[in-house]
């Protein structure tokens, strides 16, 4: 086998129909347009959406809900998830990083679902009341960055 031997799979590869070139093509006169009309025009496209004049969809439904602009998303981590780590080490949110406790690049907030058994020096964006107060209760420090 060499280059010039290599063909498509039979029935692969078909013949670009050229539209509008006669009778004789099959696609000739309207190019399978159609009898004139939008649709049967250049550029004669109906936008999404459009319900010939009716009032679209999107428009008779009504409006619902707010989006808080000033609403800041949080990266959570839970005391629990901060046992993995030794004890009188300095977590921070590199090294949670690290570790997969957070993915997103979001300010991270620690919240105070499970216990803490050891002393650790967690920095994070913010603290949850409870969270705080179980890492002082094990003798360690929450600073916020």
């Amino acid at each position: 086998m060499r280059l010039n031997d290599l063909r498509p799979a039979e029935g692969s590869h078909q013949k670009k129909t050229r539209r509008g070139r006669g009778l004789g093509s099959g696609l000739g006169k309207t190019a399978g347009r159609g009898h004139k009309g939008q649709k049967a025009r250049a550029g004669g496209r109906i936008r999404p959406g459009f319900e010939g004049g009716q009032m679209p969809l999107q428009r008779r439904l009504p409006k619902r809900g707010f989006k808080n602009p000033f609403r800041v998303e949080f990266e959570v981590v839970n005391l629990q998830q901060l046992n993995g780590f030794e004890a009188d080490t300095v977590v921070t949110i590199d090294l949670m990083r690290q570790h997969r406790l957070i993915r997103r690049n979001l300010p991270v907030k620690i919240l105070g679902d499970g216990s803490l058994d050891r002393a650790l020096v967690v920095q994070a964006n913010a603290f949850s009341k409870s969270a705080k107060e179980k890492i002082e209760a094990a003798s360690g420090r929450a600073e916020v960055v």
